[in-house]
């Protein structure tokens, strides 16, 4: 059985990509993309909340507010290095 924490904070990242892809655009490469940097900018996030004994928006086991955090900013981060284009001469 799936444990409710993880199976909102499987829905809550893979809305966060999705979402990101909506606003940023691109083809489905960048969405999986998107999505899979969601996953682990949200889990990192809420493994460094649950490390820290943080309660920033704690919905049951879950660090929701952090791990939405720790989303976005693996998102800008990856959306960014992924904007680098590498001259060949």
């Amino acid at each position: 059985m799936i444990s409710p924490a993880f199976l909102l904070g499987f829905v809550l990242s893979t809305l966060y990509g999705t979402l990101f892809h909506f606003w940023r655009g691109g083809g489905i490469g960048r969405l999986i993309f998107y999505i899979i940097l969601s996953w682990v900018g949200f889990w990192s996030g809420n493994y460094i909340a649950n490390s820290l004994q943080s309660t920033f928006i704690k919905i049951g086991t879950l660090q929701a507010g952090s791990a939405s955090i720790g989303a976005f900013l693996c998102l800008l981060i990856g959306y960014w290095l992924s904007l680098i284009r590498i001259e060949t001469k």
